[in-house]
């Protein structure tokens, strides 16, 4: 682990290789699992006032469970989460061409329709964070076999996790943190040979 700032960076966010490939994995991290993806209170209030221009991008079942459920819930584990349709997809979610499963809240970001309002857990992805004692975050690289592509992807790529992340890592943190993370990589990977 790194200490940058109030944050305990796991070493795998430097050392591993990382790169979405959503052509071979079709966007399964917004489908998979047993709750929706975890949202932090303000985020939800700002999605929330966003609601009518997000309704017309959403598929009909996930507009409808909106309107009779909310936009999100609290899970099992007391935390706040997106709401889920008919216990799978995220209720943001959308499909392209081939099953390829895109987040509406991105698209409409990328496309200008929208301001970022994607929840930071799922920009951060495959980043988790876990809050520690005092004001410490530990940062960690969640890894599981539907994102082995990214790694092949990014190991081809030479791309690492951390600098994959940038964008969604500058949006938690600042860009000072990023830019000290940045430095620190590079020299733990210069001393470590560039694992």
């Amino acid at each position: 682990m790194l200490v940058i700032k109030n944050t305990l960076v796991s070493l795998d966010l430097i050392e591993r290789f990382f790169v979405c490939d959503l052509d071979v994995c079709l966007g399964q991290c917004c489908i998979d699992g047993d709750a929706g993806a975890p949202l932090l209170e303000e985020e939800r209030r700002e999605i929330d006032s966003h609601m009518n221009e997000i309704l017309p991008l959403l598929n009909p079942q996930a507009r409808l469970t909106i309107k009779e459920e909310g936009s999100a819930y609290t899970d099992p584990d007391g935390d706040l989460v997106t709401q889920i349709v008919e216990g799978r997809d995220c209720v943001y979610t959308c499909y392209a061409e081939g099953g390829k499963c895109l987040c509406a809240l991105e698209k409409a970001f990328r496309e200008g329709k929208l301001p970022q309002l994607k929840p930071s857990s799922c920009h951060l992805y495959p980043v988790r964070l876990k809050k520690l004692g005092g004001d410490m975050i530990a940062v960690n690289l969640h890894r599981w076999k539907i994102c082995k592509c990214a790694e092949i992807k990014g190991r081809k790529e030479g791309v690492r996790a951390y600098q994959f992340l940038k964008e969604p890592l500058i949006r938690k943190f600042g860009e000072e943190w990023y830019n000290e993370l940045s430095l620190t990589a590079e020299e733990w990977l210069r001393q470590n040979n560039d694992r």
